[in-house]
């Protein structure tokens, strides 16, 4: 029968994802709106946002936390640019974006000594194949596949490479190992449900110390430019941006990290999105029309949870448009370069309860297309 009960909430997209319970607007600090950004108000609101990241995340001491532009993508092709090229490269890639970054190092910066290891959607490459003298370059999770790593075993505590991490949907919702990431990317509009347009880079001592001592061999824009006669720019990491940011968003991010500290931090938004995935393995395991993308059960995304019907892809894309018409559920099919299927958000910014509602919908939804 049909279901009665919505969801409070019904946007499940994977990005950009659902603002925090209780968001309003209006309770934002916009006191740095209308100014400088380089004024002492809106560097102290940039710098915050530096800082306070660190410390949620518990990062490690020396690390270093910078706002740039152009979103998560920006951050990451920044540290591709400024610092592939001294070493031999291993990439593993097991989805849309990963593939992007396969990409940027063999058609754009044109590197030769590259290791490209990929798997389809639903697995994970072998990544016992990564060197520890090479640099690596890899996604945590997978946004557009459902498939994450499932622990950092795989990469050498005396490595001499770099590991390069893009990790925008798996920041504050999976336990990261701090100790072996040198350079980590996010953007605000995954786990914190924050505004587009910025990314969030970190980097380790190590990174810091292979910017100082090499020169990459190609021109630099200067949206990517980290260093200055051979120096890291610090100020990036102080709050000093490179271009101008919308301090809106900032007051926006700002506002995102006070609900962490207020949930009880980031073992406490881990946990919210872990309960939403077992919310949905729950449904799954109940119904065998329904499965998920991911093949390995330790490699579930607990963020971008992506699941197939055994439905045709046009009657699937017939369900997730009954879902968006009776109002329970917006943004939810498969990524357009993944197979078809489902894609629903699972961060911290989701309630439970609004999962347990969507469930009932997502069986009637099915069985009246597959009727």
């Amino acid at each position: 029968m049909k279901p009665t009960k919505k969801p409070a909430n019904p946007n499940f997209s994977s990005g950009p994802c659902s603002k925090r319970p209780g968001y309003d607007v209006n309770n934002l600090d916009l006191s740095s709106l209308g100014r400088s950004h380089r004024a002492v108000v809106g560097k102290s609101a940039l710098s915050r946002a530096c800082l306070e990241t660190a410390e949620i995340l518990g990062l490690p001491e020396g690390y270093l936390v910078g706002v740039v532009p152009a979103s998560d993508t920006g951050a990451f092709e920044m540290a591709m640019w400024s610092l592939l090229g001294a070493k031999d490269v291993d990439v593993f890639s097991w989805e849309s974006f990963g593939q992007g970054w396969v990409t940027d190092i063999i058609k754009q910066l044109k590197l030769e000594n590259v290791n490209n290891f990929g798997a389809d959607y639903g697995r994970l490459p072998d990544l016992s194949q990564a060197n520890a003298d090479h640099d690596i370059v890899f996604t945590w999770n997978g946004t557009t596949s459902g498939v994450k790593v499932p622990q950092a075993d795989w990469i050498a505590s005396d490595r001499t490479g770099l590991t390069i991490c893009d990790a925008t949907s798996a920041v504050f919702a999976m336990s990261l190992p701090w100790e072996k990431l040198d350079v980590v990317t996010y953007s605000w509009q995954k786990v914190l449900g924050g505004e587009g347009a910025h990314g969030m880079l970190i980097l380790s001592p190590r990174a810091v110390q292979r910017l100082e001592s090499y020169t990459p061999p190609w021109p630099m824009p200067k949206i990517f430019r980290l260093t200055k006669g051979g120096k890291l720019i610090d100020g990036i990491f102080r709050g000093e941006t490179i271009n101008t940011p919308s301090m809106l968003c900032v007051a926006d991010y700002l506002d995102a990290l006070s609900w962490i500290k207020s949930i009880g931090g980031v073992r406490a938004s881990i946990a919210r999105s872990e309960k939403n995935l077992s919310v949905i393995k729950q449904f799954v395991a109940h119904n065998d029309w329904i499965n998920f993308l991911a093949e390995e059960p330790e490699t579930l995304s607990n963020t971008s949870i992506c699941l197939t019907l055994d439905l045709e892809a046009d009657k699937v894309k017939q369900v997730v448009k009954l879902l968006e018409q009776e109002g329970v559920a917006y943004d939810i099919g498969a990524y357009r370069d993944a197979p078809a299927g489902l894609r629903i958000w699972g961060g911290a910014t989701i309630e439970s309860s609004d999962l347990e509602t969507l469930m009932p919908w997502l069986k009637w939804a099915y069985y009246q297309v597959a009727a």
